[in-house]
């Protein structure tokens, strides 16, 4: 009796284990993976686990920032360079960023008046002297810019956001009369918030609906090298208080976005200090606008912690990202997975900040800073130029740069870099309107973050920088995967 007993109750525990294991293999998912030895965006269906397998355990029911989006910007140069491709490669950048086969970019921003990228200088505001802006014209964006911004708008099943920002006011507004540096001079402070609104009559009359603006790219400038107007923290509070805010506000455009700083992270603190310093400030001010030039390895939590607990209820959007100084290479996809490419810190920053600027490769830039940035309440992340050539360009200023698509419109042949597929790991699966959900991660050389979309659907992101693969339980409440990631290489993880 007693052998019985002791046989059923073994048989019970067996059960029981099978149950649970039965339970925990079922989490039902789907995995694409972009890495060094090939694959790009590619279904992986069979998994190699390991005795050592890591614990990526998700909690959707604690939950974090909302997602605003992830996307590029359209520029002159992307846009001139479009235009000299055939059509059916033309449609077919078109349909790779904005379709929902492609990266399906949900958010997006653009310049006013020149930039770096664009092939000169110019101004929507020509004519000196013109404060009520009598002359304003978009004629400069009429033949390229616009219609790239018309195309992804037809491509794009779900819609884009698009946010503009102006490098520049024309010279004759700044006290150095230049397009490089200089400050606006106090007797255009109106000109100037007149010129956002002017913008957005004008677009609004082309189709296009521009859901907000950063107050002024990069103020405290780029070392005076392209187009720039520098703001101090106050001075750029000021203006937005006292003069642009109330005036999109009496124009019946309250509801655009004002985006303040848009630039190095190592400054937040400084900025959303004065940014929110009252009721009467912050009331304009809806979020904090970053970039990552201050270095493209560190992705300064702390700094972005600060700007989530000065303003918990705005935005916090990285708003331009690039690979700089550095010329692409063409159509060698293994560039992009080697520690080979530096910025402009490694030839430029102060011995002090060297540590901050390491040859880095292109991809971990990316999939390293993405994450991170999502792991610290930032809500949208934006890549800069869509498309540049194989000089990296054009650029008036022949600042090279590196673009997730490269082309050469003399042989109309287009290449899609490591980079454009990583930023379709995070833009194709983590929608807008996504909630970033908890992880515990047992394995610190595994980067992951995580979103729960608005159907239901978890997307999670995992990165393995190392050059050995690895394998993890995935968990969600009682069930789980046993999955495993290629040497140097980033998945996404789609659990319907």
């Amino acid at each position: 009796m007693k052998l019985v007993r002791k046989f059923s109750l073994f048989m019970l525990i067996l059960i029981t284990i099978a149950a649970c294991t039965k339970n925990q293999s079922s989490l039902d998912v789907t995995v694409v993976e972009t890495s060094r030895s090939g694959h790009s965006l590619t279904p992986i269906s069979e998994f190699t686990p390991s005795e050592n397998a890591a614990s990526i355990v998700l909690n959707p029911e604690k939950k974090y920032q909302t997602i605003s989006g992830f996307g590029g910007a359209f520029t002159e140069s992307s846009a001139y360079l479009l235009n000299k491709l055939s059509k059916e490669n033309r449609d077919n950048i078109i349909q790779a960023y904005f379709s929902k086969d492609g990266a399906n970019y949900s958010l997006t921003r653009t310049h006013m008046n020149s930039c770096d990228f664009s092939l000169t200088n110019y101004s929507y505001t020509p004519v000196e002297g013109d404060k009520e802006l009598k002359h304003f014209t978009i004629k400069e964006d009429l033949d390229d810019l616009i219609p790239m911004i018309k195309d992804a708008m037809a491509a794009s099943e779900d819609g884009f956001k698009i946010f503009a920002s102006p490098w520049s006011a024309a010279p004759w507004m700044k006290d150095n009369n230049s397009w490089v540096g200089g400050k606006l001079l106090p007797e255009y402070y109106d000109t100037w918030a007149l010129f956002f609104s002017k913008y957005l009559d004008a677009y609004k009359k082309e189709g296009i609906d521009i859901w907000g603006f950063t107050v002024e790219n990069e103020p405290h400038g780029n070392g005076n090298n392209w187009e720039s107007m520098h703001f101090s923290p106050k001075e750029m509070t000021d203006f937005v208080e006292f003069h642009l805010g109330p005036k999109l506000e009496s124009d019946g455009y309250g509801d655009k976005i004002i985006l303040g700083y848009d630039q190095n992270r190592a400054g937040l603190k400084e900025w959303v200090d004065e940014m929110y310093r009252d009721e009467n400030s912050s009331k304009y001010f809806d979020g904090t606008a970053i970039h990552w030039y201050e270095s493209t390895y560190d992705f300064f939590p702390e700094a972005l912690q600060y700007a989530h607990k000065k303003a918990p209820n705005k935005y916090l959007i990285e708003t331009e990202g690039c690979v700089d100084s550095e010329v692409p290479k063409w159509k060698d996809d293994d560039w992009y997975w080697r520690k080979e490419a530096t910025d402009w810190g490694w030839d430029w920053a102060r011995p002090e900040d060297k540590h901050l600027h390491p040859k880095y490769s292109p991809v971990n830039r990316y999939a390293r800073d993405i994450i991170g940035c999502l792991n610290n309440w930032v809500d949208g992340w934006v890549d800069w130029n869509m498309v540049l050539d194989t000089q990296g360009g054009p650029n008036w200023f022949k600042n090279w740069c590196v673009a997730p698509v490269i082309v050469d419109p003399e042989k109309d042949e287009v290449y899609y870099t490591p980079i454009y597929y990583t930023m379709v790991h995070f833009s194709k699966y983590i929608r807008p309107q996504a909630e970033v959900i908890h992880v515990d991660n047992s394995d610190d050389d595994l980067m992951v973050t995580a979103a729960k979309n608005p159907d239901g659907s978890i997307a999670v992101v995992v990165f393995n920088q190392g050059e050995i693969a690895k394998s993890f339980d995935l968990s969600l409440g009682d069930k789980s995967k046993k999955i495993s990631i290629s040497a140097q290489a980033i998945q996404t993880i789609m659990i319907n």
